[in-house]
Formats: structure tokens, sequence, C-alpha cells
């Protein structure tokens, strides 16, 4: 009995002793950016990720952040992980959805819910399984790492007064948001952060949304275009993803993975509470500094747009069975939720 007890209890430290080897392995992760690393909020998050990272795992995992386009192009992040190009990439579903159109989804959806409700979604209501199940079959592992607060509507050189007005305009739109838009008049097209600026400043494009008030500062956008417009129906709230290859995860550690999942969800309240607290200043900066002009869609503009949603939504659940199951989920959590939206929070 006693050499049994010796023997387990040996093979317990060699097991143990292994484990921790496997953990103190260095891991290197080479990432592609879709944002500028100097973009405030979204662009930096990966770099404080680095650095969570780093304290977390004592130095064993090593996360690069590249510049956009310094490995691939930054609407191609996800794609060139999951072929193995590059190990990962910070980015968003939204990016991917040239694919499939679900995968929108998973970033923001037009007149949506805010943070709380979309990250109860999420995690505990379907929302990451049926992400995850769309992305591994194109050799990509997600893991949520951010999420921020409404978007700003958009810029634009004049004054929109009514939907007539929007009707020919080029504009850069992210997202099942720019589905809408195209349906008022809009011509819209999907352009990389880093390139937005230089399109609305040659009047390749005359209006423009990005992201929050600080971000849309940091780019300038306010030096082009007068008019800011509120609120942002589009992405009411927004995921940030950390995205690694299916195999390059796998071969990770237990612990290296948890150091990941953990730094994300650091990183995701950091995110909301800075993404919260810093929108003010911007806004009356733009406003009392550079005479931009703020301004709310009127009800009937308003009216207008989410009727042109609500065709898209029909148009994409009745073309993409992928859409209409990931929509299936997220309606149904959002109607069973709705009791306590409506009676939880005051109004």
């Amino acid at each position: 009995m006693k050499r049994v007890l010796v023997a387990a209890a040996a093979g317990i430290v060699l097991a143990a002793s292994a484990v921790h080897a496997q953990s103190q392995q260095k891991v290197r992760i080479n990432l592609a950016n879709a944002f500028p690393n100097s973009l405030t909020l979204i662009g930096e998050a990966p770099g404080k990720l680095a650095k969570k990272l780093e304290r977390l795992s004592a130095g064993t995992i090593e996360l690069r952040v590249n510049e956009p386009g310094a490995l691939v192009p930054a609407l191609q992040a996800i794609q060139a992980t999951g072929q193995g190009s590059v190990d990962a990439a910070w980015s968003n579903a939204g990016f991917f959805a040239g694919t499939d159109s679900a995968f929108n989804l998973f970033a923001t959806v037009p007149f949506g819910p805010g943070i709380p409700e979309y990250l109860a979604w999420i995690y505990h209501g379907g929302g990451l399984q049926l992400s995850r199940e769309m992305f591994a079959k194109h050799g990509v592992y997600n893991i949520p790492c951010a999420i921020i607060p409404p978007e700003a509507s958009g810029w634009f050189r004049k004054e929109i007064k009514s939907v007539a007005d929007l009707k020919g305009l080029k504009m850069r739109f992210f997202g099942l948001g720019a589905k809408a838009m195209a349906k008022l008049g809009v011509s819209t097209q999907l352009l990389a952060p880093g390139d937005i600026f230089q399109a609305l400043q040659l009047g390749t494009i005359d209006a423009t949304e990005f992201s929050l008030p600080s971000m849309d500062q940091k780019l300038g956008f306010y030096q082009v275009a007068k008019f800011y417009y509120f609120p942002g129906w589009h992405q009411q709230a927004t995921f940030l993803e950390f995205y690694i290859n299916r195999k390059k995860w796998d071969a990770l550690s237990d612990q290296h993975k948890a150091f990941i999942e953990s730094a994300c969800g650091d990183l995701t309240r950091d995110v909301i509470a800075e993404g919260e607290a810093t929108q003010w200043r911007a806004m009356t900066e733009m406003r009392d500094k550079h005479g931009v002009q703020i301004k709310r869609w009127s009800p009937e503009i308003m009216a207008a747009i989410e009727k042109a949603w609500n065709d898209v939504l029909a148009e994409e659940s009745a073309s993409n069975p992928n859409f209409k199951r990931v929509y299936a989920s997220y309606a149904k959590f959002r109607s069973d939720y709705s009791i306590w939206r409506e009676h939880g929070y005051l109004k």
C-alpha cells in the first residue's frame, strides 16, 4: 500500500511539474490591429491588453501589437488570422461580415441594446456560442475583449433637414446600418479607420460615421465637417474582440488561456469606464473650440431610418439562414429581457 501511495504521489508531482513547465513556456503572439495603435480607446486597447498579459503571466505571454497594414490590411485582419498568416487580430465581427452578414450581429445591431443588455445576450443568452460556432468554421477563436458606449451618428458638411437631404450623399458607414442608409439613397462604403479623414478631406466621401466623440476628435473629422449628428442608432453598443488562430489557441496551456480570458474581462471594464467618462470633454471641446454643431436627428428622419432598418432586417432574414438563426436568438432574448428593461431602469 505504501508503495502505491508513493507512486501515486510521484505521479501527481510529475503531472504538476509538467503543467507548471507548460505554463512557464514563452508564448509569442503576433497581433494585427485593425485600428491605429494611437487611436483613443479602441486602438490603444490591444497595447493595454499586452501589458495586462505580461503582468498576469509573469512575462510568459508576449503580445506584439502591429499597426494596421504592417502585417495585413486592416479590414483583412480576421481573415489572415484564420488562414494563419498572423497569430491574432484586434477587430470586430462586422469587419468579417463580407464572409457572412450574420457576423454583423456579434458586433452591433441597429436600434439595438445598450451595454448591459448586449453583454447579457452574448454571455448568458447564447450569443457567444453562436459566434464561436461560426468563427470556428474559419479557423478562428474569438474572445470578447471590450465593448464601447453609443457612437455618434455621423459627420456632415451640411445640415440634414429632411430625408431628401440624404439622397445622393457618399458616406463611409459600418455594418448593417450601411444597408439602412443605402435604402434612403446614401451611397455607402466601408473604409478602414486610417483612410477616412483623407477621403473626407479630398471629397471622395461627403460624410462619415466612425465611433465615439473622443475617437472622432482624434481623427480630426471636425476640421472638414461641422454638423455632428446623434444618437448613434446604428451602434448603441459595439463589441471589440481578440481573435486568435484556432490551432494557436488549442496549443496554449490552460493557464495561458485563462490569462487571456481574464485580461480581456479586465480590459472590458476599463474600456466601458473610459468610454463613458471621456465623451463629454471631446464634445464640448469640438463645439466650443472648433465650431462643431451638435445635432439630434428629427423624429421624422429617425422614423424613416428605423423603417429602412426593418426592411433590411426582413431581407437579410429571408436571404441568409445564418442571419435568421442568429437574429432569432437575439430577438427572443430581447423580448424576454424587456420586462426587466421596462421596469428595472429609470426613464
